[in-house]
């Protein structure tokens, strides 16, 4: 097996930066990836090891001294389902997320409309377990295929043992960096009931004159992928990860002590105890918002964003994340998290 070496990882990570792979290799199946884990074993075993899609949620502080595997297991094929009114999809890691999104819609196979547009790759979804306009991957999970990475042991596991929580999954925490997702199963519907709790999405379907009612999925993703434009900022113009700050999680008793100072401060309760709040909003009273450090900017348009201006290093975008996090810590008492994965190595 030949392994590439001081391979750009520039198309392997959405914050345009040219950092470099000591090797790099991708493979085509899971029998591919096993021989390039004995040769890993074999050879470079010395060697850090990391396993990337497509970056979309990557901060490289350096090059990576060490063997990096990408994907390019494809494929979506559907499954016999127990259920006539659901389908089953085994899809293969590799794949483009909304490519996916797109042939389910095409097919009139339902549910992933409002994650249209999100970056990434299928085998990144189940691992971050993305999100957007109300709307989670692990909800049309079923199970995913692993291959370890330490032992080259075939792995299936079901959606419950995946710990999914808001942005997190096993994969991102006790697993993290042990396996290589392979394939991915989706349970979705044949019947179209779409999930408009987002006040943004029923905001614009009524300023399009597009009723409930006779609402398609074509429709809520085209209506999905518009907003999506209007906040985020092209990767291929400005480098950025999408959204690269966690929505906190507070106790109700911080968030009516802040609340005594920002009336109107908003909020999506979660629970009797605890409550959500945007961090985009926390980083806009701190003045952030369309702010710059260097070479990296908070996005004007939309304060979760961090932005490549053009020659920033990952260094100058967590330095910004940095001075960001002090700035809300000072103020609400509030410690912003990443949903971005620091690559130190």
């Amino acid at each position: 097996m030949i392994f590439e070496q001081n391979k750009s990882l520039l198309p392997y990570n959405t914050f345009g930066l040219d950092v470099r792979a000591s090797y790099f290799a991708e493979y085509t199946s899971e029998d591919a990836l096993l021989e390039i884990l004995d040769e890993y074993k074999r050879s470079y075993a010395h060697l850090p090891l990391l396993h990337v899609g497509r970056g979309s949620n990557l901060l490289f502080l350096k090059d990576f001294s060490g063997l990096v595997l990408h994907s390019r297991i494809l494929g979506i094929d559907e499954l016999e389902s127990d259920d006539p009114s659901e389908v089953l999809l085994r899809v293969g890691a590799g794949v483009v997320w909304d490519d996916l999104v797109s042939t389910c819609i095409s097919h009139s196979w339902y549910g992933l409309e409002n994650l249209s547009f999100v970056p990434g790759e299928v085998g990144a979804s189940a691992v971050q377990n993305i999100g957007a306009y109300g709307s989670e991957v692990k909800d049309f999970i079923q199970s995913v295929e692993c291959v370890s990475l330490l032992t080259g042991e075939k792995r299936v596991f079901q959606v419950e043992e995946c710990q999914y929580a808001y942005r997190s999954s096993i994969f991102k925490h006790e697993l993290q960096g042990q396996f290589a997702v392979t394939h991915v199963t989706y349970r979705l519907s044949h019947r179209f009931t779409p999930n408009l709790e987002y006040e943004a999405l029923r905001t614009t379907l009524n300023s399009h004159g597009i009723s409930v009612d006779t609402l398609t999925a074509q429709q809520l993703r085209k209506v999905v992928i518009g907003i999506r434009q209007s906040k985020l900022p092209d990767p291929k113009v400005l480098g950025n990860a999408g959204s690269f700050f966690m929505n906190p999680i507070i106790s109700k008793e911080q968030f009516e002590q802040i609340r005594e100072k920002y009336p109107t401060i908003p909020s999506y309760p979660i629970n009797d105890t605890r409550v959500k709040v945007p961090a985009g909003w926390l980083i806009e009273q701190v003045g952030w918002k369309g702010r710059s450090l260097g070479p990296a900017a908070v996005y004007d348009r939309q304060a979760l964003v961090i932005v490549n201006l053009g020659d920033a290093s990952g260094a100058d975008i967590l330095s910004l994340y940095n001075s960001i996090r002090l700035a809300v810590r000072m103020e609400f008492g509030i410690d912003l998290q990443s949903e971005v994965n620091f690559i130190l190595k």
